[in-house]
């Protein structure tokens, strides 16, 4: 004959299992989780302490202080001329901040202004070969910038920037030249946009 108080221990003992065993188990959902994090976004966009510098495209700028930047043709000076290179270089420059930030690109009166010449356009026998001719050419172009922040002066310089390719020296330039400048004259671009705006 069993005990009562055993049998009521015994029973309290299921009751525990059972409510153990059916009780839901709480698990952050995927839902929950971005529900907080687009309201951690929106609160910081509301919030006025919050930065107004953005980074588009690899440019650090402070689109509330800077809002354009003004970018003359880089006439061609240089010994050797290659007549489309002033117009395709000058192009060339503005695309990349057009695409790359929300600057407004004019050609004059900007916050910011870049300006400069082609000082050079040169061909230069490379390798040799076995019949002491040469093998290869480089081709080089050296531009000289001038680069003006008017917001932050203590940012603006002065450098030379230069770029080549080579090509076999069984072809004629004129065969390979454009697309050779179009390779040099994106490297330049980059380069005096990463030293401009992105400064890396």
């Amino acid at each position: 004959m069993h005990h009562p108080i055993l049998r009521k221990h015994s029973h309290l003992r299921n009751v525990k299992h059972h409510l153990s065993a059916t009780a839901p188990i709480i698990v952050p959902t995927r839902r929950k989780t971005a529900l907080v994090i687009c309201c951690m976004v929106v609160l910081c966009l509301t919030l006025p302490s919050c930065s107004i510098s953005y980074k588009f495209n690899g440019a650090s700028i402070d689109y509330a202080k800077v809002k354009s930047i003004a970018i003359s043709d880089f006439p061609n000076n240089a010994a050797l001329v290659y007549p489309q290179l002033s117009n395709d270089l000058s192009q060339g420059i503005r695309d990349i901040y057009q695409r790359q930030t929300r600057l407004q690109v004019t050609n004059r009166g900007g916050d910011m202004e870049l300006s400069g010449e082609i000082t050079g356009y040169t061909l230069t026998p490379m390798a040799i070969a076995a019949d002491s001719y040469s093998a290869e050419t480089k081709l080089t172009i050296t531009i000289k910038v001038h680069f003006t922040n008017n917001i932050a002066p203590e940012e603006s310089f002065d450098k030379t920037y230069t770029a080549f390719q080579t090509f076999d020296s069984s072809q004629m330039l004129t065969d390979v030249q454009e697309e050779l400048c179009a390779i040099m004259i994106k490297e330049l671009a980059e380069n005096i946009y990463n030293d401009t705006v992105a400064r890396w």
